[in-house]
């Protein structure tokens, strides 16, 4: 008998289950489990059932500068958000201290990844929720012009990454130390015609979404987010919380812990005394306010998106923000480039350990190595946005299903198809993930 199968499972416990089926088009394969009893819900699971990847493992006896290239490969969608994490864990540990060219490279290169991977959830993903609409296609029969804004949208994103990274999807242009090369000043000047155009079409996507009716939900919860003076933060900063935890990254696994829940391939993570937790957008909204631009802070004003925000089902229109706020700042970075920078710095590889954090469109992602004398890695951790809100997914979930026992089984599983959609964009690119078996006692 397969434990992670939710129909043999149902068999076993005579149960009535709620299931969800395989989910799709996400990092990792799952599905989710609902047992109730009478009107009590017993028990909510999202499993994930993907064999182990064993990234981790694999890294062990690596070169140190292998990291970048090993560690975009875990994800196809935010893979500089593995390269940055990464490269800045190893750098830390190295003691070395970037030139500010090469972290603001690096910070546009991040710019890139929001975009992209912020635009493929809005218009292919989770937009179609609110209209009613099965999936990206139909959006596309019924709105084909709303539909080509997002996917040049995308293609922006893909652009910068492209640009910098070599390639938009796994870049390979990113180095322990800086970058291979940098391309020269004229290569951004299309870009930056084209990210004029971004920031009109994404503050269009801002007002569309905002017209969406968004379900009343709040998450009663931790929100963490990393914080860094200055500015909004992606690829570097220490580590805050809504309930007042204020750590440098280093101290991560000091506060934070990740355990094995049966129903999963993944480990779920917790504060340590304090229980889940949620990342992502919501979170850097939350934690962050302060740092957006005027004008930004403004456009959210405007859209009615609320100060604090705990509906997860807005988190739609945050990312919609953090799309305008990334053609900005990627507007920003280009303009103030100039030729001649040193691609990047000179490393002393000695034995050593280090970690840092960033934010990857769905959330803090925070990686850990060791390494000796000859840069060989000893050990590797990594701890991404998606296991780090699973346990949260699954005990709001929870609260969603009990709400919503009476309905029929399709708009049951509708509910909880849509409300997974929330969290993360590797979630929640399952667009037709979803078949329900309910079963009786």
């Amino acid at each position: 008998m397969n434990p992670h199968d939710p129909e043999q499972a149902a068999e076993k416990t005579s149960t009535r289950v709620v299931k969800v089926g395989a989910m799709t088009r996400v990092e990792g394969e799952g599905s989710l489990l609902i047992q109730t009893e009478g009107d009590r819900v017993k028990n909510v699971d999202l499993h994930i059932f993907e064999p182990p990847r064993f990234f981790e493992a694999f890294l062990r006896g690596r070169a140190v500068h292998e990291t970048p290239d090993i560690t975009s490969r875990i994800c196809g969608i935010c893979p500089v958000a593995y390269q940055m994490s990464a490269v800045h864990a190893i750098e830390s540990g190295l003691g070395v201290v970037m030139p500010d060219a090469i972290r603001r490279l690096r910070r546009l290169l991040y710019c890139g990844e929001w975009i992209e991977s912020h635009v493929l959830h809005i218009y292919l993903l989770h937009a179609p929720d609110f209209l009613g609409l099965p999936d990206a296609i139909s959006l596309g029969k019924t709105q084909r012009q709303r539909l080509e804004t997002g996917l040049r949208l995308k293609k922006l994103g893909n652009r910068i990454m492209a640009l910098l990274g070599g390639r938009e999807i796994h870049p390979i242009n990113v180095k322990v130390g800086g970058f291979y090369k940098i391309p020269p000043r004229e290569s951004f000047r299309e870009l930056s015609d084209e990210l004029f155009w971004g920031i009109e079409a994404a503050k269009d996507t801002l007002s569309w979404v905002s017209g969406f009716t968004f379900p009343e939900f709040a998450m009663d919860t931790e929100y963490v987010a990393l914080q860094n003076p200055g500015e909004y933060p992606m690829n570097e900063g220490n580590i805050a919380s809504s309930r007042g935890l204020r750590i440098e990254t280093r101290a991560f696994e000091d506060h934070f812990e990740e355990y094995q829940a049966p129903q999963s391939t993944a480990l779920h993570a917790r504060r340590r005394g304090h229980g889940s937790y949620l990342t992502g957008p919501i979170a850097r909204f939350l934690l962050n306010f302060a740092a957006l631009p005027p004008p930004v802070q403004k456009l959210a004003q405007e859209s009615g998106i609320p100060l604090p925000c705990y509906n997860p089902y807005r988190s739609i229109q945050i990312r919609a923000l953090e799309v305008i706020y990334a053609c900005q700042e990627a507007q920003r970075l280009i303009q103030d480039y100039e030729d001649g920078q040193r691609s990047s710095v000179e490393l002393q590889v000695h034995a050593g350990s280090g970690c840092a954090a960033t934010e990857a469109p769905r959330g803090l992602l925070y990686h850990r190595y060791e390494w000796d004398g000859e840069g060989s890695i000893l050990a590797a951790r990594i701890v991404p946005p998606t296991s780090q809100n699973q346990s949260r997914m699954e005990e709001d979930l929870g609260t969603l299903v009990a709400g919503h026992l009476s309905l029929p089984d399709d708009e049951l599983a509708a509910h909880c198809e849509r409300f997974v959609r929330n969290f993360d964009p590797c979630i929640s690119c399952a667009t037709h993930f979803l078949k329900l078996t309910r079963e009786r006692v």
